[in-house]
């Protein structure tokens, strides 16, 4: 089986090796490995950089859109809470899902590794 781009990896959450859906054991977060192929996910150090930026690209929406609707519409207060709280929180795990099984998936096809460096020889 070809091995699915890193676009597929992110969008559908499935092995950078085989392409089935064994990337995440929950919302946003590794399974160990991948039971169809046997691929070490803990051998890839996605860290917490998708979480940083995502959360700051996605509170800069949030408060955008926020004022937007209260120059616009100028709702009670109580409007604001239940709309932009569940609001973020789903967009900031959504995205982040997205973006670290992105992140994993470029590794992957690079072949990059934490403290190594290739060196062409």
């Amino acid at each position: 089986m070809k091995e699915p781009s890193p676009a597929e990896v992110a969008l559908r959450g499935v092995c950078p090796r085989c392409g089935n859906r064994t990337l995440f054991a929950g919302l946003a977060t590794f399974a160990p490995r991948c039971r169809a192929c046997s691929l070490d996910f803990a051998d890839f150090n996605v860290g917490d950089g998708p979480a940083a930026f995502l959360i700051l690209i996605v509170g800069g929406l949030i408060v955008g859109l926020a004022i937007a609707l209260e120059l616009s519409a100028e709702p009670p207060f109580w409007v604001h809470i239940l709309l932009w709280f569940p609001l973020a929180t789903a967009a900031v795990i959504f995205s982040l899902r997205v973006a670290k099984a992105l992140l994993l998936a470029l590794e992957y096809r690079h072949r990059a590794r934490e403290g190594q460096v290739k060196r062409d020889e």
